[in-house]
């Protein structure tokens, strides 16, 4: 697996800040997280998602959070410490030591985005998951792309930083592209919903700008060479934070979550 390009020493703050601030407890009822059911979190995090699949599922079922990161498992494992019915593996999203047909559902959120390949992804997590259960993958689609108004010039600054991020990897439209790869893969029953993943009219509060700020200096060594070096790649930075705190400017980003049922 190639490295994660968010990968800093602000990483897992931001995640944990990320998943507290926007809770996917309803997605994950509503997509078909019940109790006593066996759940899989693949790219478990710091675990702040873990742990609330654990109160949905409650003790009678559990719920194995996977993730490639050592840092992060630790992490999870503390967060969960008290909830004995959650577990931790060290594992790539594509090649999973686990059995086929384990899982009654399977969470994936913000993994798929960063991946080449997929379609390899998403058929291992199809492969772990038992015939009627479900799949559901939660993917961002225009990533920090939906601002109006926009200062001049900034739309063309904007596309130089999308083309170098989308170069190192990162596919800032998954959420849409999900549909078509499940219908590809076979899976029934399948649904896609549209959640927000922040809808800004005005200012921004401090956490949204701080994870813009800790998303700009991890992607400094793959995006500053696009702008011919990094004064000019901060300049544009700060363009961007301070058009998230415009007070006359709205900005918004969302998440498509797809749901399918293994046949």
């Amino acid at each position: 697996m190639s490295a994660y390009l968010m990968e800093s020493e602000f990483e897992s703050r931001r995640l944990a800040e990320q998943a507290r601030a926007l809770s996917v407890q309803h997605q994950l009822s509503t997509t078909g997280l019940k109790p006593g059911m066996k759940a899989l979190d693949a790219g478990c995090g710091p675990g702040v998602i873990t742990a609330d699949m654990a109160g949905l599922v409650g003790a009678q079922g559990s719920v194995l959070g996977v993730d490639l990161h050592p840092q992060r498992l630790e992490e999870a494992r503390a967060h969960c410490a008290a909830l004995t019915h959650c577990s931790f593996l060290q594992g790539d999203v594509r090649k999973l030591a686990l059995d086929s047909d384990s899982f009654d559902y399977v969470w994936c959120q913000y993994v798929i985005e960063y991946l080449r390949d997929p379609e390899v992804a998403l058929a291992e997590l199809l492969r772990v998951t038992r015939p009627g259960g479900r799949l559901v993958i939660s993917e961002v689609d225009g990533l920090g792309l939906h601002n109006w108004p926009v200062p001049h010039g900034f739309e063309e600054d904007s596309r130089k930083f999308i083309s170098a991020v989308s170069a190192a990897g990162f596919d800032f439209y998954m959420g849409r592209k999900v549909f078509h790869l499940f219908r590809r893969l076979g899976l029934e029953h399948i649904r896609v919903h549209m959640s927000p993943l922040w809808v800004v009219a005005g200012t921004a509060d401090d956490r949204l700008v701080s994870d813009w700020r800790m998303r700009f200096t991890a992607l400094e060594p793959i995006v500053a060479p696009a702008f011919g070096g990094k004064e000019a790649y901060w300049a544009f930075c700060q363009r961007y934070l301070a058009l998230l705190s415009d007070p006359d400017a709205l900005k918004y980003s969302v998440l498509l979550i797809t749901e399918g049922q293994k046949r």
